[in-house]
């Protein structure tokens, strides 16, 4: 099992910098952009400083994932291809927060405004002419295409062998597409949850799950760097399955904290996934498992616009009450069992394994 505490945001041993060059390759690729952005108008400048301000804030989780499928394989040293195509994952993961957030109508990421609303405040406080609120969405489009043409880009830019790049290509062509997939599913949840009714809704909201966050969290980054080390079969099939158990866990502590979380600590009003209405795993245990007046509840207050500090109260109550958050617990500590299990299963380098149950800790043990 992994160790029960982690001291920093980015556990990954022996190369502890590797954040930092992670984000020396944005920074440099971007600076690429800026000018071809350039070469059309100083006027496109708000769009690179959006990406810019939303990639200063990652984690760099993903391309840790990458880096370390690579290395459960191959322990020489990293050169600057792996890197560079494991920088492309930010670049995608920014495409999907920025889209994300126009669906939700959040107003904030990472403790800031949400894109779409830095491009509202722009139009607004420069007293331009038409809807801020049209003007902020279409940015944020424009911005989350950007993110998404780039994350291509940079992979393509990638110093690595033509077989490597080919074999990596297929991961990340099927990571993009399934994504937005569950970014479809996820809206189609919300909009038909009342018709489809309790019954399979914890199913679903874990299919959602799936296909939303945990492949591309951290199955497909594992998978990118194994399949661009030439990992055999079997130790991708160990990634697959510990890479899905722990980010069903990962984005089920994302889900308590959306309710539960610090605002300090989160980046995000308190309670705002359930202002968001979101239909996850949290919320489906405790529909699941509520009394008719605790169901009442949840479908008078859940999603509304409005909900208030006392609103909230009584969500977490329901939540808490019906067991669906003890519930969630139990599942978050069953997926860490798997993916510890098949860890120490796998084939691989002792560096990858020590690395990858650190990031086990990082993944789930969080506060933001």
């Amino acid at each position: 099992m992994p160790p029960t505490s982690v001291e920093t945001t980015a556990p990954l041993g022996a190369t502890s910098d590797l954040r930092t060059a992670v984000s020396a390759v944005l920074d440099d690729f971007l600076r690429d952009q800026s000018a071809v952005l350039q070469e059309v108008s100083e006027d496109c400048d708000p769009l690179l400083d959006a990406v810019r301000a939303l990639l200063a804030g990652g984690k760099r989780l993903r391309p840790a994932f990458c880096f370390w499928g690579y290395h459960g394989v191959a322990e020489d040293l990293p050169d600057a291809g792996l890197l560079t195509a494991a920088a492309a994952l930010e670049l995608f993961q920014a495409a999907a927060l920025i889209h994300d957030d126009v669906m939700d109508d959040s107003d904030t990421r990472r403790g800031q405004p949400a894109v779409h609303r830095r491009f509202e405040r722009l139009h607004r406080d420069a007293g331009w002419d038409g809807s801020d609120t049209r003007f902020g969405l279409a940015g944020a489009v424009l911005a989350g295409d950007l993110c998404l043409g780039w994350s291509d880009e940079l992979f393509s830019r990638s110093d690595l062998p033509a077989d490597a790049l080919a074999r990596g290509r297929r991961v990340f062509n099927t990571m993009r597409t399934q994504l937005m997939g569950g970014q479809y599913l996820d809206m189609l949840e919300q909009a038909s949850s009342t018709q489809r009714g309790a019954a399979g809704a914890v199913d679903r909201a874990r299919r959602v799950l799936t296909f939303k966050s945990a492949k591309y969290s951290i199955e497909h980054p594992l998978l990118l760097g194994g399949s661009l080390a030439g990992a055999p079969t079997d130790l991708l099939a160990d990634y697959s399955r510990f890479g899905l158990a722990l980010g069903e866990a990962f984005q089920l502590r994302d889900d308590v904290l959306g309710v539960f979380g610090d605002p300090a600590e989160t980046g995000k009003p308190a309670g705002d996934d359930l202002r968001e209405g979101k239909r996850t795993v949290l919320v489906g245990l405790a529909v699941q498992n509520a009394s008719p007046a605790q169901a009442a509840e949840v479908d008078r207050l859940l999603g509304s616009p409005d909900l208030d500090a006392e609103g909230i109260e009584v969500l977490r109550a329901v939540l808490t009450d019906t067991g669906a958050l003890a519930g969630v617990e139990r599942l978050i500590d069953q997926q860490v069992e798997v993916a510890c299990s098949t860890l120490d299963a796998a084939e691989l380098t002792e560096p990858a394994r020590a690395a990858l149950h650190e990031l086990v800790v990082a993944a789930t043990s969080r506060r933001a």
